[in-house]
Formats: structure tokens, sequence, C-alpha cells
């Protein structure tokens, strides 16, 4: 949940955040171990929780408020704006909206994960330095390999399929995430 990620950022504790924006203990902790919505509580309780995090309100509910595509959604809408805005102008977008940053402050890690290693990749092929602002993300990878689905539906209808061949011909900047992806380039 974003707000663990903005208490852990900030170094505090969840009884701290209950001290600073003047808000019952339990109702903190319960809005923080999920037990209550942060999108359904009070907009006083938003109000005093985001003045307490020192984010605007906006950015705290964003998570919440923020419709989530399929992550197959996701990558075709991405590779598509690679195609319409090609190379270099892509990686500055990508770079200046920062939302590598905030889709893994959300803990939207598949989809912070690609757009890293769509930034590694492109990067790569351009011959431009990588960006050291996610170097701290590098790191991490999702815990479970995420195939495509058109190989997931092609393993579910029974027809044979090699996860080592994929593997194989995944992009290493993508595998390097746990993302087997081999293809962003051919989109129609």
């Amino acid at each position: 949940m974003f707000i663990n990620s903005l208490l852990k950022q900030q170094n505090m504790s969840i009884y701290r955040l209950a001290k600073e924006s003047g808000l019952p203990y339990a109702t903190v902790n319960d809005i923080c171990n999920q037990k209550a919505a942060l999108e359904k509580c009070s907009a006083e309780t938003v109000y005093r929780l985001a003045n307490a995090l020192n984010v605007s309100m906006e950015d705290l509910l964003a998570p919440q408020l923020t419709e989530r595509s399929s992550f197959e959604l996701f990558k075709s809408s991405v590779c598509h704006r690679l195609k319409d805005m090609g190379d270099v102008p892509f990686l500055i977008d990508l770079i200046e909206s920062n939302y590598i940053r905030i889709y893994y402050d959300w803990e939207w890690y598949p989809e912070s994960l690609y757009l890293l290693a769509m930034l590694d990749y492109i990067s790569k092929e351009n011959d431009v330095p990588l960006c050291t602002d996610y170097d701290d993300l590098r790191s991490t990878k999702l815990a479970e390999p995420l195939f495509p689905a058109g190989i997931l539906a092609q393993e579910a209808a029974g027809k044979p399929i090699s996860k080592t061949e994929v593997l194989m011909q995944a992009i290493p900047e993508f595998l390097k995430y746990n993302i087997i992806e081999s293809d962003v380039r051919s989109v129609a």
C-alpha cells in the first residue's frame, strides 16, 4: 500500500503518523494494514494523513483512484507509445514522467519494472548512458517469471510450449527483472 511506502521513505512509524495526524492509532493502523480503505475515509481523515506525510490529498489517494489496466494492455500501450514517439523522445518522456518510481511506490511492481527494463533496453539500443535515478530499483525483480499472456494461453490450451525456448528468446534487460519479453517493436 502506498501509505506504507511513504512511511518507509520518511522513516515514520504508524504510531508517529497517528500522533502527527491527530487521528486515533486504531484508525491509522487499520488504514495501513488494509483493514480500512483509504478512499472510503472521510475527507478530514485523508487531509490529516496527507498533511502529516507532507503530500497532497490527491497524491495520497492516487493509487486507489487510478484505474489499473491489465498488464498486457499496459505493455501494449507502452510499446505503442515507443513506436509513436521514437526512441529518444520516449526515453526523455519516460525519465521526466518518473512513472518508474511512481508505480514502484504504488507497489505496481510489474509496471514499474517493465518501464525500467524498457528504459534500460532502449538506452542500450541507442548507446545512451543508463539513467542512474533508478539504480536502487535495478537490484529488484519479480518473485515469479511473468510470461506473456499468449504463451500462457497456448499452454492452457494444451499446446506444447517450451518455456526454456521462450526464456532463451527473451530480451536480457527484461529478463533481469523476471519479465519475459521478446519484442517491443512489432505493434500493429
